[in-house]
């Protein structure tokens, strides 16, 4: 396992701000790798998950969301003492989990969409860090079987991408047991696989702490009383989602999932 020091730690942060992103060689060995693939193939059988339904989640790659939910394996990830210094050092040692998902990429799926993490949010570019996210190497990230693409220096760029256009990338390669770290403003997309393997990886993304309510409303309501309040009243309550993303449950809103509200379209269906 990688230990960084305060020169290494810089390093990583300076290509952060400078590229948008940086990689983090042998966080993790061949053995917790395996661990890892084992796990989420089980979940996938379990939870029986089944391929994207468009051209965000792809239709050839499966995902497990909320993997936080399934157990200490994934909860190590999210505070791995070397790759969260990293993190922190983008955003700030207050941070919060934003997200924890697997995304296998399968044979015969085409690259996802340029896009970048922070699109949805209504804020003039460049901008300083909301979020910053990481990709974990569950198994080799090469060109051929659908490494992340990435356009460095695009966390610089005073727009947003256009969703569906082609741009220039380059794609982020490295091995099992790498974890590459980027600026939630960076241009990126899962790549197109054309080999018979998947390509195992899990998103672990993080935004910054003050990105929330000075109350917490979920914990401080019980969900008898939410069930009681106007839709509007349980949106504003943190119920609903931004833009049909930010605030999901496996791909629902809160509402829909633990009140049964029918209302509401996931940004995944949108597109």
């Amino acid at each position: 396992m990688t230990t960084l020091d305060q020169d290494d730690l810089d390093q990583h942060l300076g290509d952060i701000a400078q590229r948008g992103y940086t990689i983090i060689a042998d966080v993790f060995d061949a053995e917790r790798a395996k661990v890892l693939r084992s796990r989420l193939d089980e979940l996938r059988d379990e939870l029986a998950i089944e391929s994207g339904r468009n051209r965000f989640e792809g239709t050839a790659t499966w995902r497990i969301y909320n993997l936080l939910a399934h157990g200490r394996l994934f909860e190590e990830l999210a505070i791995d003492r070397t790759v969260l210094p990293v993190v922190e050092g983008v955003l700030d040692d207050e941070l919060q989990v934003s997200s924890v998902s697997a995304i296998v990429i399968g044979p015969g799926e085409t690259a996802q969409p340029i896009h970048a993490d922070d699109q949805v949010m209504p804020v003039a570019r460049p901008h300083p860090p909301l979020v910053c996210n990481t990709m974990w190497a569950i198994s080799d990230f090469t060109e051929a079987n659908g490494a992340t693409r990435i356009i460095p220096e695009s966390h610089l760029r005073d727009h947003r991408p256009t969703y569906g256009t082609h741009y220039d990338s380059v794609p982020a390669e490295m091995a099992s047991g790498s974890v590459l770290v980027w600026d939630g403003s960076l241009w990126h997309g899962g790549g197109a696989n054309i080999t018979d393997q998947y390509r195992y990886g899990i998103a672990m993304n993080y935004c910054a702490g003050w990105v929330r309510p000075q109350e917490n409303q979920q914990l401080g309501l019980t969900l008898e009383t939410i069930g009681t309040f106007d839709p509007r009243l349980q949106d504003m309550c943190g119920f609903g989602t931004y833009r049909g993303l930010i605030g999901h449950i496996d791909r629902q809103s809160a509402a829909q999932r633990l009140l049964g509200r029918g209302d509401g379209q996931m940004l995944w269906d949108r597109t």
